[in-house]
């Protein structure tokens, strides 16, 4: 995902492109982009971030990595190509999103936060099994597990608690589906949904993410994207490239989480259309909003960021 962005701003040929990496790992980039190599992100990453004009964060929310990131790219007073910080703190609390959807009648899970002497059993069974027991910040699936009964709900609570930066974590009521997610690009309050896209996800044990398909025909679609630009929109400070997960049922879009930040379902909407997608997220950054985005084909995609098939048509799966 970091080599796709990276590539797309080189090609965009109007800045000098500079990217991080840790020790002794490699990335493969264009001709042209400079790598510098942070031992650690501390001092070093400060002084990189002074040296720029424009910073673009790949973090994940988990620990509120990618909050704390931002507020010290705002501290330094340079320009986030995405969300501000507070919009990453508000837009990443799933506590609070539950109850920001409910007052504006977006389909949300009925949720539990459950503090660190909550009763879980009480909480599930109120609820109803099977629950979705999960970090209230994180990402990547990390910490997330079904559980259908109470002997499976103790353990999902100690993988939830081991993925959490504090002793809050979220019980959800499992809402059967088909999983997705929209890709949007958001600036100046308003919000365009780019791609529906189908997500691979398992939950055996733990829930993992497997990569996707983009775009995703569903007799619901056309209501994620109303309902993920919507959601986008509550929160003004969300800019560039966002994403929106929801669980597409038969007659409605219910959404489960909103990611401040790319998402993996980056390759699969630049593989399948001519734009530059990291270039229309820097013109929304500053409220430039296209009408929509033109996709031809479709395109399956992994986790690891690895295209496996673009084909000439998109469709149902």
């Amino acid at each position: 995902m970091l080599r796709a962005l990276v590539d797309d701003l080189a090609r965009i040929r109007e800045h000098e492109i500079v990217t991080t990496a840790a020790p002794g790992v490699h990335i493969d980039v264009s001709d042209g982009v400079k790598i510098v190599t942070l031992p650690s992100l501390s001092k070093d990453f400060d002084r990189l971030v002074s040296s720029v004009d424009g910073v673009w964060l790949v973090a994940p929310e988990m620990d509120r990595c990618l909050e704390r990131l931002a507020k010290r790219v705002e501290r330094c007073g340079k320009v986030l190509l995405g969300p501000g910080s507070e919009a990453i703190r508000h837009a990443s609390d799933k506590a609070a999103l539950a109850r920001s959807l409910r007052n504006v009648g977006v389909s949300y899970p009925s949720t539990t936060l459950l503090s660190r002497d909550g009763d879980a059993t009480t909480a599930a069974r109120l609820l109803g099994y099977p629950v979705v027991v999960k970090p209230r910040r994180g990402a990547g699936c990390c910490g997330v597990s079904l559980a259908r009964n109470d002997r499976e709900l103790q353990r999902s609570v100690v993988r939830a608690r081991a993925a959490s930066e504090n002793a809050s974590i979220l019980l959800q009521r499992y809402v059967p589906g088909v999983a997705a997610s929209v890709s949007l690009l958001a600036g100046g309050g308003r919000a365009v949904a780019l791609a529906v896209n189908r997500q691979r996800v398992s939950h055996a044990k733990q829930f993992a993410y497997r990569g996707g398909t983009t775009p995703f025909d569903h007799p619901m679609s056309d209501l994620a994207r109303e309902t993920a630009v919507r959601v986008v929109e509550l929160f003004p400070g969300l800019r560039g490239y966002v994403g929106v997960d929801l669980v597409l049922t038969k007659t409605d879009a219910v959404v489960i989480e909103v990611n401040p930040r790319l998402t993996t379902a980056y390759l699969g909407v630049r593989a399948v259309t001519k734009q530059n997608v990291a270039a229309l997220a820097i013109a929304a950054c500053d409220g430039i909003i296209p009408r929509t985005l033109r996709l031809r084909g479709c395109a399956r995609f992994t986790a690891a960021g690895r295209i496996e098939t673009v084909s000439a048509s998109s469709v149902l799966r």
